[in-house]
């Protein structure tokens, strides 16, 4: 977990309603990849831990036979259920409230384990030998992010982009200069070196996965607000009762920057990394 700081239950507290609209998606070629990668063929079952609102999970409800989304937070899974039957796949779909540290052993066994941009919050140590506990021989553990060693310019398109340092600087004069995480601050960030820690729970065959983005997307000021809100470090319940000044404050800059209220951005490439439990050797059980 980042250095100096607890998990609390307030991480994301309040930021459900707004990931739909103010979260960038994957690239959109992030199933296929998956699908060759791994490779899927509709039967296999789907562990999505801190899977958030369910945004992973149901773009790939039809690569697999079942899907079981956990998350801490309340809110994320009941908007993932809600999702889930809007998209006609609560049939197929499990939303469980529970930190990954805390895995129910009823969930029974799984084909490719997904996290998409939540591993770095968990005692990861622990958690992929639990996750590796519960993957079949030859099964699946996904780590998946956005691309952060790329640029990504506007340039040529309508709109100007969306001003993300004026807007930390305006979050900062609210919250402080240090990022707030629930009830805590990260002094440090949070940490990387994930192919360390998979290499001590004994995954092997790593793979390394890019897929594209670039493309150009259209952002409105109630999006980039609901980005602000959807994120660990500006949850709306870090504001306390300045929330409706930051509002309006942030309302302000981001008018300031695009009078037309429309700003442009591009599409971050996905970044994805497969390691695999490895198969038992002939003649012994699996581990």
């Amino acid at each position: 977990m980042p250095e100096g700081w607890e998990w609390d239950e307030t991480l994301f507290l309040g930021s459900a309603r707004y990931y739909r609209r103010g979260r960038l998606p994957y690239a959109p070629g992030l199933p296929d990849v998956l699908a060759e990668a791994l490779p899927l063929d509709g039967r296999g079952r789907l562990l999505d831990v801190g899977c958030g609102p369910g945004t992973l999970a149901l773009s790939l409800t039809h690569l697999f036979g079942d899907i079981v989304g956990v998350d801490a937070d309340t809110g994320m899974i009941a908007e993932a259920g809600r999702r889930a039957t809007e998209a006609g796949v609560s049939g197929r779909t499990r939303w469980v409230r529970a930190r990954a540290e805390d895995l129910p052993a009823d969930l029974g066994m799984f084909t490719v384990a997904t996290f998409g941009q939540s591993f770095h919050w968990m005692d990861r140590d622990a958690v992929a030998a639990t996750v590796k506990g519960m993957l079949g021989p030859g099964g699946a553990f996904v780590h998946i992010s956005d691309l952060q060693t790329e640029t990504l310019s506007v340039e040529g398109l309508p709109y100007p982009a969306v001003p993300y340092a004026a807007i930390k600087e305006l979050t900062e004069r609210y919250l402080g200069p240090v990022r707030r995480a629930g009830r805590g601050v990260l002094l440090h960030g949070t940490p990387g070196g994930e192919a360390a820690v998979l290499t001590r729970a004994g995954f092997v065959g790593f793979e390394r996965h890019v897929v594209p983005g670039g493309q150009a997307l259209e952002r409105s000021c109630a999006d980039v607000v609901a980005w602000v809100f959807s994120t660990s470090f500006s949850a709306p319940h870090l504001f306390g009762g300045r929330r409706d000044d930051f509002e309006a404050d942030l309302g302000r800059l981001l008018r300031e920057v695009s009078p037309a209220g429309r700003f442009s951005e591009r599409q971050p490439s996905t970044e994805v990394f497969v390691w695999r439990k490895p198969e038992p050797a002939p003649g012994r059980p699996p581990a």
